[in-house]
């Protein structure tokens, strides 16, 4: 069983009480001061994205966890973003791609725990599909190290590095080819 995801929490963040005890699986109860806190999955996004050969671009992980793994361009949503703009802003971040948020398809969605900085990060990761004409801006940065176009039939799960990354990519294989 994994830790409780507010484990590393033990003082009131309202009125700093030492009385911040576990409620329930989302949250933690502060006894002196009534306040509670809960603790949802982050949302985050993942993008298939593919050229006008029906190749797909995979980054390379330029930071922890995983760096070094196979990965698609995402990340998590900004809050007062909705998923789709969160998902054209991570693509330019990474990639440089300018993708029109009308033509980002969302596919299907994966529960994940994202390890970050000594700690469990609950996420949703919300998957979706786009195609680019144009790859001229095409470059690596932020999260990527690397980025490449790859035939789908060499597209090879067990490269990906994340566990909802590899889900996903299998998934995705299994329904386009």
């Amino acid at each position: 069983m994994s830790e409780h995801p507010l484990e590393l929490f033990h003082f009131c963040p309202k009125c700093g009480s030492q009385d911040f005890e576990i409620h329930n699986a989302l949250s933690r109860h502060c006894a002196n001061c009534g306040f509670t806190y809960y603790q949802n999955p982050r949302a985050s996004t993942a993008a298939f994205i593919l050229n006008n050969k029906g190749e797909l671009l995979v980054a390379k992980r330029a930071k922890e966890p995983a760096k070094g793994t196979l990965d698609l361009p995402g990340g998590f949503v900004d809050n007062d973003e909705n998923a789709e703009e969160g998902m054209v802003r991570e693509i330019k971040e990474e990639t440089g791609l300018i993708i029109n948020p009308e033509n980002v398809k969302y596919q299907f969605s994966i529960p994940n725990v994202y390890r970050y900085s000594g700690m469990d990060i609950h996420t949703l990761d919300l998957f979706f599909i786009c195609h680019v004409e144009d790859d001229s801006l095409l470059r690596a940065d932020d999260d990527a190290a690397d980025l490449q176009w790859v035939p789908l039939r060499e597209v090879y799960v067990e490269r990906f590095g994340l566990r909802s990354i590899r889900q996903a990519v299998h998934r995705f294989l299994t329904q386009n080819c």
